[in-house]
């Protein structure tokens, strides 16, 4: 039986090892997880993995899901650009459920509008970026701040993965 549903936002680019080893450590633990996409069709990661799309963004409610995961790669600046996947982040951010952000993730949680007065980290290439939109930017490679779990970078899957079940399992 299921923990609950994590979706996963992805578009042509997602950092595949974030998204597939933050995926099945999460499946292990006992949650749903979804590859969630602008169209049904499969994409291809960063590193040229072919992911599925299950469910439509468009077709996910907040109240059904008890987390997203916001992985890295180039995807998220493709996807930061749907009024629907800021609007879900948003949703699921306001019920106070577990968002995972590591790397680039970062920029669809700040096109969210949700990391004013937070803690974060994520990768070099968007410090400058959080701490503009409110963020302090803190060099560690994975923490928790209220229902946001950073993780810094590929590097760092594992410590993310730990701080993300453990936030989850709460």
């Amino acid at each position: 039986m299921s923990k609950g549903t994590v979706a996963f936002p992805i578009a042509d680019g997602v950092e595949d090892l974030e998204y597939h080893v933050t995926r099945m450590r999460l499946e292990e633990e006992g949650y749903k997880c979804v590859s969630a996409g602008l169209k049904k069709e499969s994409i291809t990661g960063k590193n040229g993995l072919i992911i599925e799309v299950e469910v439509l963004i468009s077709d996910l409610k907040a109240d059904d899901l008890i987390g997203l995961v916001l992985a890295g790669g180039w995807a998220t600046d493709k996807l930061r650009r749907y009024d629907n996947v800021n609007e879900l982040i948003k949703n699921v951010n306001s019920q106070n459920k577990i968002i995972g952000i590591i790397c680039h993730g970062g920029s669809m949680a700040i096109s969210a509008g949700i990391v004013a007065g937070k803690k974060s980290t994520g990768s070099l290439g968007i410090k400058d970026d959080l701490v503009n939109a409110g963020a302090t930017w803190v060099d560690a490679p994975a923490f928790a701040d209220g229902n946001l779990v950073w993780g810094r970078v590929v590097a760092d899957i594992p410590d993310f993965c730990r701080e993300m079940v453990k936030a989850l399992n709460k």
